[in-house]
């Protein structure tokens, strides 16, 4: 037979076999001795603490005929059966790769058949957070009034996804992190019994670095077997878990504390030089960072923590270091943290963070002094130049008050008017063929495309024709007046709003018209002189003032051209002639 991961040939066979989940264990064995088993569990916590182990360990109990004191027996043939996977009453299903409603339904067809060989058909979904909204609606109905002899167990890592009706529906048991010690002897055993050398150093980091997953530190042990042809070393753990030892990060820590940069930099391009994991660097920092302060409260609970590796060097760091500036750095670490998962050059990083952690000061710490001692002589120099400036500056003083006059006081000198705003210059020539050819029909169209054109500009070119609106058009130009006269000047100078705008009227209306902007306060003026110089013959072609009405009145009789264009723009029903 090929070879079997640890994790694997370690698997409990029962409740007893289970590290580090007694109130779980205890309360479903007394549930299968009293024969109160419900329809169905959720079995939520972190990953590698026996979730799926507790299910198939339930499930042969509640179905050996053999089991005692809710044990399975692990000899019957239905033990042994569900110990390798070949009893069709019990499913394991993996809810990541059968997510759809079409699966759900499946089971739900199937489920109200009898058992065939067990007594109960168990259901174990897997990581069940992974089904769809659908899958979950169409397990519900089965899920609250299954057929009899049935039970549901849902294993999941992120229960917080699960929906509250299916929660509800469930006996719930949280799974916790399993202990670094109980991991530790664990571990101890499994190697006892494979007859392996150990450095028990070794074990303490593996069991460290599993993070509370009892899957993974079997996992990593795997690794440094192989990797130690095996034997297990606290050089091969290192390497396999990409750690450091607690002696390094200690010397680190002491350099940056005592503001020995340099030391503390050396120590970065060692440590990086040995191939360790910058990130995991940082997090070994965090967790050394948390024990110094912790052991300043309570040093038996960080000696639990990290398995008696607390040496002399470790205390008399925690004694030599006050807790404010373990805060900040403690903060500094977290921000390097976050900041080296987008970044490739994590060295960098590190020297960073190694120059920060040796500068960070607290109220307590005394200042470093700014430098040697000054000569005294130098001393002495600069007393007498500070003595004579006080004698003069008291002479003249003294001076000032016994003079009869006194100067009057000089009179502040007027600040400099502001500069008035330059004018902006209006190009008439190109505004007065526009108003020859301008009409209210053109103008209107304008106006009902102008929100639509907007939208083909950018979100700067938009805000700055926020205070504009067209206020004369004809067929081949569109005159359009500023509230402010510095954003017409920005305007006038860039040619991609031109553009923008040009393509935007061809896109909306089919052609393209030449735009000419305006300031909006100087515009009547100019639309009262472009009539004047129209009625007075003054303008090869009659013009419109598509803006507004004219407060110039007809002589006599509507054959004026003022009166006729006007008419043309605004419609007769708008315009009434008036003589004097």
């Amino acid at each position: 037979m090929s070879y079997q991961a640890l994790y694997r040939v370690w698997r409990p066979q029962r409740f007893d076999e289970v590290i580090g989940q007694p109130l779980i264990t205890r309360t479903l064995k007394n549930a299968i001795k009293t024969n109160q088993i419900s329809h169905a569990y959720l079995f939520a916590g972190p990953r590698g603490t026996g979730k799926t182990s507790m299910a198939k360990i339930f499930a042969k109990a509640v179905n050996c005929r053999f089991q005692k004191n809710g044990e399975p027996c692990n000899e019957c043939d239905t033990c042994r059966a569900i110990t390798a996977g070949t009893l069709n009453d019990v499913i394991e299903i993996d809810a990541a790769s059968n997510n759809g409603v079409e699966e759900i339904r499946d089971i739900r067809d199937k489920v109200k058949y009898a058992p065939t060989e067990a007594d109960y058909k168990v259901y174990i979904i897997d990581e069940v957070h992974m089904l769809s909204t659908g899958a979950f609606n169409a397990l519900l109905k089965t899920l609250e009034e299954p057929p009899t002899n049935v039970i549901f167990i849902l294993a999941t890592t992120e229960p917080h996804k699960i929906p509250a009706t299916i929660i509800s529906r469930t006996q719930r048991f949280d799974f916790k992190q399993i202990q670094t010690r109980d991991s530790l002897d664990r571990m101890v055993t499994i190697l006892k019994d494979k007859q392996l050398d150990y450095d028990p150093e070794a074990l303490k980091v593996i069991a460290k670095a599993s993070e509370g997953g009892m899957r993974d530190a079997l996992s990593i042990l795997d690794q440094a077997i192989s990797f130690g042809d095996d034997k297990v070393t606290l050089e091969n753990a290192l390497l396999v878990t990409g750690a450091v030892r607690q002696t390094l990060l200690v010397d680190y820590l002491s350099a940056v504390t005592q503001d020995q940069t340099k030391e503390g930099l050396v120590a970065v391009h060692k440590i990086l030089a040995d191939g360790k994991d910058p990130e995991r660097f940082i997090e070994d920092l965090i967790n050394v960072t948390r024990d110094l302060l912790l052991y300043q409260q309570a040093p038996e609970m960080v000696e639990d923590i990290e398995l008696d590796q607390v040496d002399d060097q470790f205390k008399k760091l925690a004694d030599g270091v006050s807790e404010q500036r373990l805060y900040k750095m403690i903060d500094e670490l977290n921000d390097i943290q976050k900041q080296m998962r987008f970044s490739t050059h994590e060295d960098v990083y590190l020297e960073v963070l190694t120059v920060k952690l040796a500068g960070v000061k607290t109220v307590e710490e005394p200042p470093v002094s700014a430098g040697p001692v000054a000569d005294s002589s130098a001393v002495k120099q600069l007393t007498a130049q500070v003595k004579t400036l006080t004698d003069q500056l008291a002479s003249l003083k003294k001076q000032a008050d016994q003079s009869p006059q006194r100067q009057p006081e000089a009179t502040p000198a007027p600040k400099p008017a502001p500069k008035p705003a330059a004018k902006v210059r209006v190009n008439l020539q190109k505004i007065y063929p526009i108003l020859q050819q301008a009409t209210k029909e053109a103008l209107v169209e304008i106006q009902q495309n102008w929100g639509d054109l907007m939208q083909f500009l950018s979100v700067t070119q938009r805000a700055m024709m926020h205070v504009s609106k067209p206020v004369a058009a004809s067929p081949e130009g569109v005159i359009v007046a500023f509230d402010y006269a510095f954003l017409l000047q920005r305007a006038n100078g860039d040619q991609e709003l031109i553009d923008a705008l040009q393509n935007g009227l061809d896109r909306l209306m089919g052609k393209v018209s030449d735009i000419v902007f305006v300031p909006a306060d100087e515009w009547p003026q100019i639309r009262q002189t472009f009539i004047q110089q129209y009625k007075a013959g003054q303008l090869s072609e009659p013009g419109q003032n598509s803006s507004g009405e004219s407060d110039e009145t007809a002589d006599d009789s509507a054959e004026d051209p003022v009166v006729t264009k006007a008419q043309d723009l605004f419609g007769d029903d708008v315009i009434e002639i008036k003589k004097d």
